[in-house]
């Protein structure tokens, strides 16, 4: 993994956008960052969301005559493993070239040199996956851990992998998921 897309993770935990772009900005504001190379799929009128490659951001609103309201964002880190072009070109632009694993040690390690830790949070896709949480940015990262029984792969994930990086998990969800699934392994 080149140092340039390690900090591209370590900017987005840190900071809950990816270049800027937050969970709760506008499909246009997005757009005007990430720029206009996007797949774009709705769900009626009241669900929508662009992929820009690897990142994938989500708006709903009440209805049709409503504004589009940010939701989250996901970067889907496991499609790296597929190969191909799977990193927006701006996100390449400014961070380089992008491995095909993101390893859970290596970031966790670097984080902590920063002085950011991210919290274990028992998660109901355990023990398949563990999910970690950055209080501050409110950005989660799950990391697959183990092979289901009869689980067809895809690319050549790894146990360790981070399989994707979101935002935003509040406290709020956290305290739940720490309520209902506080028995699982984490």
């Amino acid at each position: 993994m080149t140092p340039y897309s390690l900090a591209f993770y370590m900017d987005v935990i840190t900071s809950g956008t990816v270049l800027g772009a937050g969970p709760m900005d506008s499909p246009d504001q997005v757009t005007a960052i990430l720029g206009d190379d996007f797949a774009e799929t709705s769900l009626g009128h009241h669900t929508m969301w662009r992929d820009y490659g690897m990142a994938e951001f989500f708006w709903c609103r009440a209805s049709r005559e409503e504004p589009w309201t940010g939701h989250h964002f996901t970067l889907q880190v496991h499609r790296l493993s597929l190969g191909g072009g799977t990193v927006n070109r701006e996100i390449r632009e400014r961070y380089g070239r992008f491995a095909r694993h993101l390893r859970f040690d290596s970031l966790e390690r670097l984080m902590a040199r920063r002085g950011v830790h991210l919290e274990n949070v028992p998660d109901s896709n355990a023990p398949a996956y563990s999910l970690h949480w950055q209080p501050a940015s409110q950005v989660s990262v799950l990391v697959f851990r183990s092979h289901e029984p009869g689980e067809r792969r895809r690319g050549d994930a790894r146990l360790g992998d981070v399989h994707t990086i979101a935002s935003s998990m509040t406290a709020q969800q956290v305290a739940w998921y720490r309520t209902r699934y506080g028995g699982r392994n984490v």
